[in-house]
């Protein structure tokens, strides 16, 4: 059997061989392109690799589809890359996943410099891609085979490789096709990292299998991003809270730059209330809310416009099963908060070489243990309310770091917010809050605190507000609390 989501984008690109299906910021790529390029690729880690996994270092574009076919078609597992690590990190991610060949391009090396000892760099830039090479037929490989090797972010320790099949791929895929009514007369555009577990899915694999065009951008700019909405027009715009809190303070944004767009979605993080109510006044667009994880390929619910239900991220995705378990292991009703845990054909097969932790998140009925705490309504809309492992106990009570952080983002000062707890002899812990200001923006401490209290009750102000210049954030964009507690001492 071979891998379905390699044979539909495929077919796709063999059936229409002179549509465009990507457009980049080198150039426009045909599916006739994509094809050979995909060829010579797969000819080159024939001879460069004996593993079982290549490794992939490119820039956000319309090389990385063809990267991960030539992977596929010789029944390897492609291992994505994250470029904004730090060369100890992609040491180890190397190591880790055994790799012994990269496809990569001169840029991305002058950036990490030589590939590590053993580990051949495979140079898109320097390949002839002249002719056609002889292909016969794909490695045969069924849904069960560990299609991607996508490493976690890792902002709780180490990062973990997560495996996911080709069956995942596929089948998560085919639930944002039928959730949101995807077809190839849509346009995607591409700003989110391929190393990411949506840029990969939704904005890269979902719109070659199904024949329509993706508008990528190595790099979130704001003026290239207003260039891509006006020349061409894409229909669904997927991005993360800071992206669209710099598209609203762009002073030569307007109105009809987001006028043909069907969705614009924002995950990741949590979309503040004054980014939200900003872009629908003054583009009259409302942005819509997904929720998702690396391990489950990566969406799980995503809010529709015309069934919006704002504070929540949406229903689940068909074939999505979501529960709420409350700290007794029981699943609770409507309206009550507890762990979210996943089950469905999109969940990942676990983590490479960590059985323990794989046994670890998982429960006895198969469900995936998110770590996030949420609650869904008698409807099924989801609302998050925070990390199990960011949990605050104050005076006996628990408390999420996101309650605080929306009353703070709504400040007319404060771009955006992050508390954690510090310890204390009689209250166990109180919260500390760390933001970051707007561009040209002034505040004192102390009027912020006034400013949270007129909202929280007293045991949940900030017991101190300390102002940076910009908050610690992975490569994906999402802070990491970890990196704020030495400011503690």
């Amino acid at each position: 059997m071979t891998m379905k989501i390699a044979a539909s984008i495929l077919r796709q690109w063999l059936l229409h061989p002179f549509r465009v299906f990507a457009v980049d910021d080198y150039r426009e790529w045909k599916g006739i392109s994509l094809y050979i390029v995909t060829l010579h690729l797969a000819k080159a880690i024939r001879a460069s690799s004996r593993g079982e996994r290549i490794g992939v270092f490119l820039p956000t574009s319309g090389m990385t589809a063809s990267a991960m076919l030539a992977g596929w078609i010789l029944g390897r597992t492609v291992v994505p890359l994250n470029y904004l690590l730090s060369r100890e990190e992609l040491e180890f991610i190397i190591a880790d996943a055994e790799l012994d060949a990269v496809i990569t391009v001169g840029p991305m090396l002058d950036r990490f410099g030589e590939m590590p000892d053993g580990v051949e760099a495979i140079r898109m830039d320097t390949m002839s891609f002249k002719g056609v090479p002889p292909f016969r037929r794909l490695v045969r490989r069924d849904e069960d085979f560990v299609a991607v090797l996508l490493y976690t972010s890792g902002t709780s320790g180490k990062p973990k490789g997560v495996m996911l099949t080709g069956g995942n791929l596929m089948a998560n895929i085919s639930q944002c096709i039928e959730w949101a009514r995807f077809d190839r007369r849509d346009g995607f555009l591409g700003v989110l990292p391929q190393f990411h577990s949506f840029g990969m899915t939704v904005t890269t694999l979902l719109p070659m299998a199904i024949g329509c065009r993706v508008y990528y951008t190595a790099k979130f700019q704001v003026t290239r991003i207003l260039e891509i909405l006006r020349k061409h027009r894409p229909t669904a715009l997927i991005a993360i809270p800071s992206m669209y809190n710099a598209l609203l303070q762009a002073k030569t944004a307007k109105k009809e730059d987001f006028s043909f767009l069907r969705y614009i979605v924002s995950g990741g993080e949590p979309l503040p209330d004054a980014v939200y109510d900003g872009f629908r006044e003054r583009f009259g667009i409302r942005i819509c809310e997904g929720y998702g994880l690396t391990e489950t390929a990566p969406v799980t619910n995503w809010t529709l416009p015309e069934f919006e239900r704002r504070g929540t991220v949406g229903q689940c995705l068909p074939g999505v099963e979501e529960i709420i378990v409350g700290e007794d292991g029981v699943e609770v009703g409507p309206g009550c908060d507890g762990e979210i845990r996943i089950r469905g054909a999109n969940v990942m097969a676990g983590y490479f070489k960590l059985p323990e932790a794989t046994a670890e998140v998982f429960d006895e009925e198969g469900y995936f243990r998110t770590g996030d705490m949420g609650r869904m309504d008698e409807r099924g809309f989801l609302s998050i309310t925070g990390r199990i492992k960011e949990m605050l106990i104050i005076s006996g009570e628990n408390v999420f770091p996101r309650e605080m952080e929306e009353v703070l983002n709504r400040h007319p000062a404060v771009s955006d917010a992050a508390v954690i707890g510090r310890p204390d002899p009689s209250r166990g812990e109180v919260p500390v809050a760390f933001v970051e200001l707007l561009d040209g923006a002034s505040v004192d401490p102390s009027e912020v605190r006034a400013f949270c209290r007129e909202v929280l009750p007293p045991y949940k102000v900030p017991r101190e507000i300390h102002v940076l210049e910009a908050l610690p954030r992975n490569p994906t964009g999402k802070i990491q609390r970890r990196a704020l507690v030495p400011l503690l001492e």
